[in-house]
């Protein structure tokens, strides 16, 4: 995990005792469990804020020529559209 750091953390005590029964039960620390819970939050946070960085620079008009464009191979059967 690299270098870390100590943080004081206040849960609810029932939010602290599922914490420590789903841990217990993966058979690894609480503060594993914790630390895990934070990076899951930080990548979804974060793919969030890259999907929004990339709609910003989406040209729809250039996406809906590509759609209306003539050509290529028809559906599939079962793939056409209603």
């Amino acid at each position: 995990m690299g270098e870390t750091s100590t943080c004081s953390l206040r849960l609810p005590k029932s939010l602290k005792a599922a914490v420590e029964k789903l841990a217990r039960e993966e058979g690894i620390s609480m503060n594993q469990f914790v630390a895990t819970a934070v990076a899951e939050k930080l990548a979804a946070m974060n793919t969030a804020a890259y999907f929004a960085e990339r709609k910003g620079r989406a040209d729809l008009e250039a996406f809906r020529r590509i759609l209306r464009r003539k050509g290529g191979v028809p559906p599939r059967e079962g793939d056409e559209r209603p």
